[in-house]
């Protein structure tokens, strides 16, 4: 399993715009092959800051995911909205 962990900070003038276009991408991430889990939070320590947690089972899972039109339309669209880069950790879980 591979484990994605995301935060995002987005413009105070952006975030009704961001809310909307992450919807697309939970749905849809959620329903692709290989994948385990895929969740969006939004902080409760930090305004207009969201977290993203996903599970993969495995490499190919995740290049297809990145390759896919909504994940590819999700991150031209959102760039503009983001306060900073996004900042993405990503872990293996030998498990």
């Amino acid at each position: 399993m591979i484990i994605i962990n995301a935060k995002f900070e987005v413009q105070s003038q952006s975030v009704e715009q961001y809310e909307s276009l992450i919807k697309n991408l939970v749905e849809s991430s959620r329903n692709e092959e290989g994948n385990i889990g895929y969740e969006h939070f939004k902080s409760t320590e930090k305004e207009n800051t969201y977290l993203m947690y996903e599970i993969w089972e495995n490499q190919e899972a995740i290049e297809s995911h990145n390759n896919s039109e909504h994940f590819l339309s999700f991150f031209s669209n959102v760039k503009p909205l983001l306060a900073g880069p996004a900042d993405i950790k990503v872990s293996l879980n030998k498990e």
